[in-house]
């Protein structure tokens, strides 16, 4: 072993020193330690004062000991800033000694907050000059009055100060933290929400594809035996598509539970606030649905309210949630304004006012052959065929069952969203005189829901009012 120079031990020494303040400060318990031992270096000061007054009978070592315990009541100061604070005024009151009382003042008001900091600051100056009216108390510390309020209360306002200083800063620090980690757990919760959107859409768009395409290519096969391996096929696509928008209600999109029956009186009420009055009446059987079933019925009654509010506003809309026969039926109705119920029955409007007609479960309904442009509603919209006659489509039809093998012509030319030619938002009515369901969004996401459970689903003006129905299968009640 050799000798550093001393200016290169200098040197790693202050270089070492910010490495070991860093660490210090992560460990708290560190961090007492060398509080409590720079309060006893400041106290060691005054152990040849003490050892020499005659007011105590301490010496030097008994004087340097009794220090020493008073300070390592600083290791409580941030479980029990109490303590070291009840220390530091038993040492003013025997000793005069008032170094301590500044830390534990500073503890009490960074770990206690203001109002703690704000009591302990009074009652260490009314201590003080109670002991300060007895005999006894040292020159050094105050002879007249004004030399110790000069000397006392600076030093137990300014320690209070930086700690209430100071404990603001800690709670900006946690607030920081808490905003991180929150702001973290969002951009999650974000991305798994775009995962699961995308996954319902695009997944679900093909699958859903793949069944009508499947059903269509059974009725091409007609009585061939190729017909029941299409059929098969187009079951096998449904089911898996349920089974996707069940995976995805339940794990919820946004981490917490997809809002179901329960959420109804909220809307409710929201809907009441906004200006248009629900009268709401559900089954108690209603609630031991599925997660998913109930999930539909949530969005089915959400959009509605919202389109009531817009199209409708002040009419009291009617919400019937029942349980017939193993059967869910859901019905919203709600008064039309005056002004609205002529037109809605002569022409398609965007949103849900205006329309009428009906969606099978992949199917399309009510495909005009009066216009000569239709429009299908549902899953899939049709570009139609002209001069189709008689294509009317009934509730729940699967596509081509009314149109002579002609049901798959807007595979290629309507599109998922069914927004190509005439689309599903065609104007006039159809042969049997029903218009197709809306193309508003708000619509089609509603149907989709519906069907996706393996129910049908009808909306349009009637008799004056706004009705939207709903048809779906219980399943198993839980």
């Amino acid at each position: 072993m050799y000798d550093l120079p001393a200016a290169e031990a200098l040197r790693k020494a202050a270089a070492a020193a910010p490495r070991l303040a860093r660490r210090c400060a992560r460990e708290p318990r560190a961090l007492d330690v060398l509080t409590a031992l720079a309060c006893l270096a400041l106290m060691a000061l005054d152990v040849p004062g003490l050892a020499a007054a005659e007011d105590n009978p301490l010496n030097g070592v008994m004087a340097a000991l009794v220090l020493a315990a008073g300070a390592s009541s600083l290791l409580l100061r941030r479980f029990a800033p109490w303590v070291p604070f009840l220390v530091a005024l038993v040492l003013l009151g025997w000793l005069h000694e008032l170094t301590l009382a500044q830390f534990a003042l500073y503890s009490l008001a960074r770990y206690r907050g203001r109002l703690a900091g704000a009591v302990g600051v009074v009652g260490y100056v009314l201590f003080a000059y109670v002991m300060f009216t007895l005999p006894g108390w040292p020159v050094h510390r105050g002879d007249t009055l004004s030399e110790f309020l000069s000397l006392v209360v600076p030093i137990g306002v300014l320690a209070a100060g930086v700690g209430v200083a100071a404990n603001r800063q800690d709670l900006v620090r946690e607030l920081q933290a808490q905003r991180a980690a929150t702001q973290a757990l969002e951009a999650v919760q974000q991305e798994r929400l775009r995962i699961a959107r995308d996954v319902h859409d695009f997944v679900g768009r093909e699958l859903t594809l793949l069944s009508v395409r499947s059903q269509v290519l059974g009725r091409r096969a007609g009585a061939t035996p190729y017909a029941a391996g299409f059929d098969e096929l187009s079951e096998t696509a449904r089911s898996a598509h349920r089974m996707l928008n069940e995976i995805i209600v339940q794990r919820g999109v946004d981490g917490a539970p997809t809002p179901g029956l329960e959420a109804l009186p909220e809307l409710a009420a929201a809907s009441g606030r906004a200006g248009s009055p629900v009268e709401l009446l559900v089954d108690g059987a209603a609630y031991r649905l599925s997660p998913l079933r109930q999930a539909a019925v949530h969005r089915v009654v959400q959009e509605c309210l919202t389109n009531a509010a817009k199209h409708a506003p002040g009419e009291v809309v009617e919400v019937r949630v029942r349980v017939v026969g193993g059967r869910l039926r859901v019905g919203v109705r709600n008064a039309l304004p005056a002004g609205v119920v002529g037109s809605a029955r002569s022409a398609g409007a965007s949103g849900l006012s205006g329309v009428s007609g009906s969606s099978g479960s992949f199917g399309s309904a009510g495909v005009s052959g009066a216009s000569g442009a239709s429009g299908s509603s549902g899953a899939f919209g049709s570009a139609g065929s002209a001069g189709s006659a008689g294509a009317s489509g009934s509730v729940g039809a699967p596509p081509g069952a009314a149109g002579a093998g002609r049901g798959d012509a807007g595979l290629s030319g309507g599109g998922f969203s069914g927004a190509s030619g005439a689309g599903i938002s065609g104007a006039g009515a159809g042969a049997a005189g029903v218009a197709p369901v809306s193309a508003g969004i708000g619509t089609v996401g509603m149907a989709e829901r519906v069907r996706a459970v393996g129910g049908t689903f009808t909306a349009g003006p009637h008799a004056g009012a706004y009705v939207v129905e709903a048809d779906l299968p219980t399943g198993d009640l839980t």
